[in-house]
């Protein structure tokens, strides 16, 4: 799949750095590169390193100049994000990350369980060391956007609540955008021995590899969308979605409303349902009614990238009447609200769980997307 996939979307990106030999990308902040320096200082101090990832590109959102020195460290990698990640083959992953004799976990940041399972772990693996060293320094690392702020909230609200009397400290900035953490912040969260974590801004290699590395991240947004284009990451998508044969599995569903639309026949949603809920699922089954149709209509070859651009063409158009863009919008007005749009209900899970990155020898990788709901 990464083959046509680097065909079809190659077309335009070089002149933004994502080429096939890597390229300079020329989003990668000032202050991540001075960030990346103060990080290596840290690391040699470090007695415990949380590597947090994105669930959904295990592999993708590895920040690799990192990865020689983090390599020597006590680690765990925390597949964060685990709640929009297809949860049929996370065990996969950890299993994979498990034979190259790397500890990892799949996090939910938001969720204090899950977080304090994490913290567990980290304790458990640095009992060794509270023998020796008075005072034990944890660090957080990672790409852009893969959830780092909201795990270092998580972990400082248990620390409150474990140890009342301490001193009421600064929280990590949390915001949508990649990159928005831009100081190394610390606070205590641990007596006896003194145990501190520490917030690192994301750091992301200044050249991305291939096309698709480099897509995944601006779709799952460690990577700023005017770097890329709403566009081309709606492109990529529809592209995924397609291959995977992802609109003809949620007619699947027992989805009634979907089954309805397709049929053109009334459809009477679910009782109990908050004005914006119905709101929401009437937007969600539209789009996937949408895709459905675009999609068991279309007598192409998927496999051709001429078909393929061709049948997502057609399904831009379709999603605007989806989206209720109105039609005398100018095209690259419209084409740009239905993208955002489209991007919204992916990144929230709406459209279902995804995971982008094929566990490596897996002879199963179209199984890599779910329509399990979030």
């Amino acid at each position: 799949m990464s083959n046509l996939m680097g065909r079809i979307v190659k077309k335009n990106l070089g002149e933004m750095g994502f080429n096939m030999g890597g390229g300079p990308v020329n989003w990668f902040p000032g202050h991540m590169a001075s960030a990346t320096r103060a990080i290596r200082d840290r690391l040699k101090l470090a007695d415990f390193v949380i590597e947090v990832r994105d669930a959904r590109i295990p592999l993708s959102s590895v920040n690799g100049d990192l990865q020689a020195a983090l390599s020597s460290k006590r680690r765990v990698i925390a597949l964060n994000k685990k709640d929009l990640a297809n949860p049929n083959i996370m065990h996969r992953w950890t299993g994979y990350f498990e034979s190259l004799d790397q500890d990892c976990m799949t996090i939910n940041a938001h969720s204090q369980n899950s977080v304090k399972k994490l913290l567990e772990f980290a304790e458990l693996k640095l009992k060794e060391v509270i023998s020796r060293e008075p005072t034990l320094l944890i660090m957080v690392v990672g790409v852009p956007n893969v959830g780092k702020s909201s795990l270092i909230n998580c972990i400082h609200r248990i620390a409150s609540a474990r140890f009342p009397a301490q001193q009421k400290l600064k929280r990590a900035t949390v915001g949508p955008l990649p990159g928005v953490t831009q100081d190394i912040a610390g606070f205590k969260i641990a007596h006896h021995p003194s145990i501190y974590v520490l917030d690192t801004p994301g750091i992301l290699v200044p050249s991305i590899p291939d096309i698709e590395t480099g897509l995944k991240l601006a779709l799952t947004g460690s990577v700023k969308d005017s770097v890329v284009g709403e566009e081309r990451i709606t492109q990529y998508l529809l592209a995924v979605l397609n291959i995977r044969s992802t609109p003809l599995h949620w007619r699947n569903l027992n989805n009634r409303r979907l089954e309805a639309l397709a049929n053109g026949k009334e459809y009477k949603p679910k009782k109990g349902l908050q004005q914006n809920e119905h709101y929401m699922e009437d937007v969600v089954s539209e789009v996937q009614c949408a895709l459905y149709i675009t999609l068991s209509e279309f007598d192409g070859n998927l496999e051709d990238e001429s078909d393929l651009e061709c049948l997502i063409e057609k399904q831009f158009a379709a999603l605007q009447k989806a989206f209720k863009v109105p039609a005398h919008k100018a095209s690259d007005d419209a084409r740009r609200m239905v993208s955002k749009k489209f991007l919204a209900l992916f990144r929230t899970g709406q459209l279902g769980r995804f995971t982008l990155d094929d566990v490596p020898g897996d002879i199963n990788p179209s199984s890599s997307s779910s329509n399990t709901k979030s």
